[in-house]
């Protein structure tokens, strides 16, 4: 894509005054980010305004980015506008810093996944080792992620949003 920038001329132009904006949602932003990054999740793009007269995006692997190519575009206007090459994580196998808060809880997407994976698993156990009708847990939670999946709406990751360890 002619928008993309490699993590070192990115390293310098932020240098220079140029904007880095982190279109991941807030819980991966705080877990770990690009210091300096300014955090403008996808999810409300619309809704916040970004400064500068250069702007550089970025998210995990560069996927985000250029999924939303146009939206980004759209809201950068005419300021110059860049795409951070493989995102977050080739930033960091350039050997260019983040900043870390392991206290922070890991991300609400992979929170959903470790519990979603652990009732099929554990349902298919149950009703290996137990008794037959523990295999509808099983069915329940992929009726449950086919609805995220169509609708958007995760029931899961609005309890796990709601635990403890979420709770900041």
């Amino acid at each position: 894509m002619s928008n993309s920038i490699s993590p070192a001329d990115a390293a310098l132009l932020i240098r220079n005054g140029a904007t880095l904006v982190d279109i991941r949602e807030t819980d991966e932003y705080r877990r770990e980010h690009i210091d300096g990054a300014v955090n403008c999740p996808v999810s409300v793009l619309d809704t916040v305004a970004i400064e500068g007269d250069s702007i550089v995006f970025h998210c995990k692997s560069g996927r985000r980015t250029l999924v939303n190519a146009d939206r980004l575009a759209a809201k950068a206007g005419e300021r110059r506008w860049l795409l951070l090459d493989g995102g977050l994580d080739k930033w960091k196998q350039s050997g260019l810093p983040v900043r870390k808060d392991a206290s922070q809880p890991i991300e609400l997407q992979r929170q959903v996944m470790i519990g979603a994976g652990t009732l099929v698993l554990g349902g298919v156990l149950l009703a290996s080792f137990v008794a037959s009708p523990f295999i509808l847990l099983s069915g329940f939670v992929g009726v449950g992620l086919v609805f995220a999946g169509v609708t958007g709406f995760c029931g899961m990751a609005k309890v796990l949003m709601l635990a403890p360890w979420n709770r900041r």
